[in-house]
């Protein structure tokens, strides 16, 4: 998890609607504080006995001391989860279990809920007027007048300053909730141009060296795992941060002073290898046929090498 955190752009925390934040849960979201990565959380499992969509976001903001803020209210008919009401759109939508979650559809919000939607609506609202000042002009005069545009962008740029955490609700065993917990990644989490510039020193001179999300830029990627695959050997996970890496051609491992060529470029899904030609500035995905590069070590560009932080490990609790 920590060598994970410390490569990605941004984070889905998924927690249990009946267990809530658990001890795993702090300890994560601990790791990611200390590498400041935005999240967006994710309230699962809804559809089990016991489920309390509040209680979690109560937890999230006692024991994580966070500060959640709940985009959806959960959709029940009867006992029964069937579907998610949008707080931003003031739409609910349900999800058909005869396609096993793939169809979902527009229905009217239960006249019981509308209190409910209204009040979560006016917290998102507060959320997004206290941090800009030409919103909370409007928010005063007339808080209908905030569009669900400038509700989103003004939310994107609060998660990815980590100040705010938006909260979404579903259950992924029956497929409830996941499309739009996928459309909430698109506009919450960062891209990479929208995070900073990554840096690191001149491993000769000690200068600080900064690298820019751009193909164009010298080559910066960060070895973050190493795993080894029955069928192509060593596979070394890499995160390009700058530049790109082309198959075939030769990288210099600046953390050792030593050349490695990079025999195949894949992209792994699940346990799934995609072969590819190049990874680009922002792709995460695996090289064969390093030999003597280890986690926490960077490849770069020989003519401009930068030796980016190391991953931090923890103590191990028996040697």
């Amino acid at each position: 998890v920590e060598r994970s955190l410390r490569v990605l752009d941004g984070v889905i925390a998924i927690f249990c609607a009946v267990g809530g934040v658990q001890p795993q849960s702090e300890t994560v979201w601990r790791q990611a504080n200390k590498y400041k990565v935005p999240r967006i959380c994710y309230v699962n499992k809804m559809g089990r006995q016991g489920a309390d969509f509040f209680r979690v976001i109560q937890q999230i903001k006692d024991k994580l001391g966070a500060n959640p803020l709940a985009l959806q209210l959960p959709l029940f008919e009867g006992e029964t989860f069937v579907g998610v009401v949008d707080l931003i759109e003031r739409k609910a939508f349900k999800w058909d279990q005869a396609s096993l979650g793939k169809e979902f559809f527009e229905v009217p919000i239960p006249e019981e809920l509308l209190p409910q939607v209204e009040e979560y609506r006016e917290k998102i609202l507060e959320a997004v007027a206290e941090h800009n000042h030409e919103l909370l002009e409007k928010f005063i005069d007339d808080p209908s007048s905030i569009t669900e545009e400038e509700i989103r962008i003004e939310l994107r740029r609060l998660t990815i300053e980590n100040k705010v955490y938006p909260v979404f609700c579903g259950a992924s065993f029956q497929n409830i909730g996941v499309q739009k917990l996928l459309d909430a990644v698109c506009y919450y989490l960062p891209n990479p141009l929208d995070i900073p510039p990554v840096e690191g020193l001149h491993p000769k001179m000690g200068t600080k060296e900064i690298r820019h999300s751009s193909s164009d830029e010298p080559l910066a990627a960060l070895v973050f795992k190493i795993a080894n695959d029955p069928y192509v050997g060593r596979l070394s996970y890499v995160r390009i941060y700058s530049g790109k890496i082309t198959q075939g051609e030769q990288v210099y491992n600046s953390n050792n002073g030593k050349k490695e060529r990079i025999a195949r470029l894949l992209r792994m899904h699940s346990n799934k290898q995609i072969p590819l030609e190049t990874l680009e500035a922002g792709d995460i995905g695996a090289i064969v046929g390093l030999k003597f590069s280890k986690t926490g070590e960077t490849l770069c560009d020989e003519k401009h090498p930068i030796v980016l932080e190391a991953i931090e490990f923890p103590e191990p609790v028996i040697n």
